[in-house]
C-alpha cells in the first residue's frame, strides 16, 4: 500500500511537469497576462450574506472560512490551524490523524463536535440528533470550498444545539465537461494520504466525485489508522428556476487507540500506550436529495430529504490506566474485551421557503419551514469480545449486556422575519416550535426489565430577536437574543452499572445565546469585536442518594445550570509591502468566563454544591496569532497558539487523581510554520512544520470515551502536500 502511494504521488507529479512542458509555448503568454501586479486583501476569512439561500444572517455573528485559501494542514485537520481567524475555538486535540474535529465554542463540549448543528452543504450530518448528536462522518478538507460558522443565535432556523451551526461546503462542478483534482499528502509517522476527485458540466447536468484514502502511523505507540471515504454528487438544473441534486457520501474509518496515561506515564513518555488492542471504527452513510426551486423572483424553496446509516464500533479492553492490560495467568490469555455498537438510522425532511415582500416602502424578508426527524439508534453494548489483539467485533457468548432502541419521532415549525425599517437598520423576530416524543425500550443485563423503558417529550417554543444598524458600507453593529436547548441524550438516561438508577423525569437542556458586536474594515484593518452570555439551564450529571433500603446510589438527573460570559476579538492589518508583496497580521483572542450557578455534584457519597465553580474544558483564556508574508506566488504563515489551564470536573480538582482523569490541565503554547507555494495556475505545493518547538501537552482529560485519563496531544511533526488540477 505504500508502494502504490508513492508511485500515485510520483506519477501525478511527473504528468503535471510533462503537460506544462509540453503546452510551454501555449501558455507563456497567459502567465504573462497574470501576472500579479497587486497583492489584494487576505480573504481566507470571511462573513456570510445578510440572506443566504433561504437563510437570514442579518444581525447575527458568522464566520467563513475559505479552505483552499489557508496556509495549513489541510490533511491533518488540525484545529487550531484551520480555525485560526475564529476567536473562542476550543479544540480537543487527541486525534493528529485527522480523523476527527473535535471543537466547540464559549465554553461547550467539544466532543466530536456534539454542541454544533454539523451539516455538509446544508445536510445535517449529526449522527442521531436525540440520541447521540455526535457528528461521526468526517468530510476531508480537501473536498471543501468553505467553513460556515452561525453562533447560537441563529438556532431557530436550524435547531437543536446551543454551539451554533457548522456547516461544510463542497466544492462545486466545473463549467467544462471534464476536470480532474489531486491532493497527494506525506508525512511524519507515516502519513500518507491521495484525494482525487473529478467534476464537470454537461448540458443540464453536472457531477463531482471524490474518494480520499489515508494512512497514518500516529504519533503514539499503538495509534495507526486507515481512512477512506467517497463522495457522489449528481445535479440536473430541470429549469432556470429549479435544481435537483442527489448526493451520497460516506467516511469509514479504523483507529487503534494507544489508551488513557496517567500524569506520571504522561511525563515519562507522552508516546508511550497502556493499550495494545483496543480499536474504534465510525462507518457512516448519507444519501440525500434535494430540490431547489424558485417559482418567483422574490421566492424560494429548498426541500431536503436525507438519512444518516451507519454504525459506530469499537473493541476495547475499557479499564482505567493504572489497570495494565497483561496476559491472565490462569488462562494464559489476554482478558476478553469489550463490544459496543451503535447502529445509526436517522431520517430527516426539511422544507424551507424564503420570501421577500414590500411593506412600507421597504424590502423585507420572511423565512420558514418545516423539520421532521424520525430517528432509530439501535445500541448495543458489554458485549464479551475475544482475547485477540486485532480488531474483531466477534462475540464468545451470543448477546449483549445491553440491547435498546432509541426511537425518536420529532417535528418542528419555524419562521423568522426580516424587518426592514431603514436602509441602515433591520430587526429579525421568529419563532421554533418542537413537538415529538423519544421511547427507551430493550434490556440491560443488571437492570429490573420493568426498570428499562422509558419515555421522554419533548415539547416548547423557542423565540428570539436579533438586529443590524449599518454605520456604513464596510461597518455595522449587531446583537442577538435567542432560545436554545439540547435533548436528553442515550447516554445520559442509561444507568452504568447496578448502582446507578436515571430520574424518569429528566428535562432537556434550555437556555438561551445572547451577543453584540461591532464588526468591520477601514484602510487596512478588518475587525469583528463580540460580547456574548450563554445560559445553560439543567444540565445532566449524577448526584449521592440513597434507596428505599437506605442503600447508596448514584443518580443521573439534571444537577443544574452554568452561565458563560466573555469576549470574543478578532482583527486582521492586511499591509501592501509592494506590488506583489504583502504582509497579514492577524489576532483571535476569546476571554471566557463560563461558571457553574445552583448546581449539585457527587463527590463519593455525598454532594457537593458547586455554584461558582468553573464548567469543564472551558479555558479563560484562548488566543492565535499570526503573520502570512505573500510574495508573487509564495506565501508564509507563522501561528501562534495559546490556551490557559482549564479543568476535567466540577469539582475543580487542581492535584491529579491516580488515574489521571481529574486534575488541571496545563496551559500551553504551540507554534506552527506553513507555506504554500503555486508552482502553477494548476500546480501547488504546501509544506507544514506542525507544533515546531516539539511542545508535550494534552487539552483535555475526558470521563469517558475514549477512555479516563490523559490523551496526549501531537508533538513535532511535518507534511507536504502536492495538488494538481487537469
Amino acid at each position: 500500500m505504500v508502494k502504490l502511494y508513492r508511485v500515485i504521488t510520483v506519477a501525478i507529479v511527473l504528468f503535471a511537469k510533462l503537460s506544462f512542458a509540453q503546452t510551454q509555448s501555449d501558455t507563456s503568454t497567459a502567465l504573462n497576462e497574470v501576472t500579479i501586479s497587486e497583492i489584494k486583501r487576505n480573504s481566507n476569512i470571511k462573513r456570510l450574506d445578510s440572506i443566504k439561500g433561504t437563510y437570514i444572517f442579518t444581525g447575527k455573528k458568522t464566520e467563513v472560512i475559505r479552505v483552499p485559501a489557508l496556509d495549513a494542514a489541510i490533511t491533518e485537520k488540525y484545529g487550531r490551524q484551520i480555525f485560526a481567524k475564529i476567536p473562542g475555538v476550543f479544540v480537543y486535540d487527541m486525534d493528529g490523524t485527522g480523523n476527527q474535529v473535535n471543537i466547540a465554542t464559549r465554553g461547550l463540549d467539544p466532543h466530536r463536535g456534539w454542541e454544533f448543528n454539523m451539516r455538509k452543504d446544508g445536510v445535517i450530518t449529526n449522527s442521531d440528533m436525540y440520541g447521540y448528536p455526535a457528528s461521526h462522518y468526517n468530510i476531508p478538507l480537501e473536498a471543501v470550498e468553505r467553513i460556515e460558522l452561525v453562533r447560537g443565535t441563529g438556532s431557530l432556523q436550524y435547531g437543536a444545539q446551543f454551539g451554533g451551526m457548522l456547516n461544510y461546503i463542497s466544492k462545486q462542478p466545473v463549467a467544462k465537461p471534464f476536470s480532474f483534482e489531486s491532493i497527494n499528502s506525506v508525512g511524519s509517522y507515516g502519513l500518507l494520504s491521495t484525494f482525487n476527485s473529478i467534476s464537470g458540466t454537461k448540458g443540464k447536468f453536472s457531477y463531482y466525485a471524490w474518494f480520499n484514502n489515508k494512512s497514518n502511523n500516529g504519533y503514539r505507540d499503538n495509534s495507526d489508522s486507515k481512512y477512506n471515504a467517497q463522495n457522489v454528487t449528481l445535479l440536473y438544473q430541470v429549469s432556470p428556476q429549479f435544481l435537483l441534486k442527489a448526493e451520497w457520501t460516506r467516511s469509514d474509518y479504523t483507529i487503534h487507540l494507544a489508551g488513557p496515561l496517567t500524569d506520571a506515564m504522561f511525563r515519562e513518555d507522552p508516546r508511550m500506550a497502556t493499550r495494545s488492542r483496543n480499536y474504534y471504527n465510525p462507518v457512516i452513510n448519507i444519501p440525500s436529495l434535494t430540490f431547489d426551486w424558485q417559482p418567483g423572483k422574490n421566492t424560494s424553496i429548498l426541500l431536503t430529504t436525507s438519512a444518516i446509516i451507519g454504525s459506530r464500533n469499537s473493541v476495547l479492553y475499557d479499564k482505567l490506566a493504572t489497570v495494565a492490560d497483561t496476559i491472565n495467568a490462569q488462562t494464559l490469555q489476554y482478558n476478553n474485551r469489550q463490544v459496543d455498537i451503535d447502529h445509526f438510522n436517522s431520517y430527516t425532511s426539511e422544507l424551507r421557503v424564503l420570501h421577500n415582500y414590500r411593506f412600507l416602502g421597504n424590502t423585507n424578508t420572511l423565512s420558514g419551514g418545516v423539520q421532521y426527524m424520525n430517528n432509530n439508534l439501535h445500541r448495543q453494548q458489554l458485549g464479551k469480545g475475544t482475547t485477540g489483539s486485532d480488531y474483531d467485533l466477534t462475540l464468545v457468548i451470543p448477546g449483549f449486556g445491553r440491547d435498546m432502541h432509541y426511537k425518536t419521532n420529532n417535528i418542528a415549525v419555524f419562521a423568522e422575519n426580516k424587518w426592514t425599517l431603514s436602509q441602515k437598520l433591520s430587526i429579525n423576530s421568529g419563532f421554533r416550535i418542537e413537538q415529538g416524543t423519544t421511547d427507551l425500550t430493550g434490556t440491560i443485563s443488571y437492570l429490573n426489565p420493568a426498570d428499562v423503558p422509558n419515555t421522554i417529550k419533548h415539547k416548547f417554543p423557542l423565540f428570539g430577536v436579533s438586529t443590524q444598524y449599518k454605520l456604513n458600507k464596510q461597518m455595522n453593529l449587531y446583537a442577538g437574543w435567542s432560545q436554545a436547548y439540547r435533548p436528553v441524550i442515550f447516554k445520559d438516561i442509561i444507568p452504568g452499572s447496578v448502582y446507578e438508577v436515571s430520574d424518569k423525569n429528566l428535562k432537556d437542556a434550555k437556555g438561551y445565546n445572547l451577543e453584540g458586536g461591532f464588526r468591520g474594515t477601514w484602510s487596512i484593518l478588518s475587525w469583528d469585536v463580540t460580547y456574548f452570555r450563554l445560559v445553560y439551564k439543567n444540565r445532566l450529571g449524577t448526584l449521592a442518594l440513597k434507596n428505599a433500603n437506605g442503600e447508596d446510589i448514584i443518580y443521573r438527573t439534571n444537577i443544574g445550570n452554568s452561565v458563560n460570559n466573555g469576549v470574543e476579538f478578532f482583527t486582521q492589518a492586511d499591509i501592501r509591502l509592494s506590488g506583489k508583496t504583502a504582509l497579514t497580521l492577524f489576532t483571535a483572542t476569546a476571554y471566557i468566563h463560563a461558571v457553574y450557578q445552583n448546581a449539585l455534584v457527587r463527590s463519593g457519597t455525598t454532594n457537593v454544591d458547586v455554584s461558582g465553580k468553573k464548567v469543564e474544558s472551558a479555558p479563560e483564556w484562548q488566543s492565535r496569532n499570526g503573520a502570512t508574508l505573500k510574495f508573487d506566488r509564495y506565501s508564509f504563515t507563522v501561528l501562534h497558539s495559546y490556551t490557559s489551564n482549564s479543568f476535567a470536573d466540577a469539582l475543580n480538582t487542581v492535584t491529579p487523581n491516580a488515574s489521571g482523569s481529574a486534575g488541571l490541565v496545563p496551559s500551553y503554547h504551540i507554534f506552527d510554520v506553513n507555506a504554500r507555494i503555486n508552482i502553477t495556475r494548476n500546480l501547488n505545493m504546501r509544506l507544514n512544520l506542525n507544533n515546531a518547538f516539539d511542545k508535550q501537552y494534552f487539552t483535555k482529560r475526558p470521563q469517558f470515551y475514549p477512555g479516563p485519563g490523559i490523551w496526549p496531544s501531537d508533538g513535532r511533526t511535518f507534511s507536504a502536500t502536492v495538488g494538481i488540477k487537469i
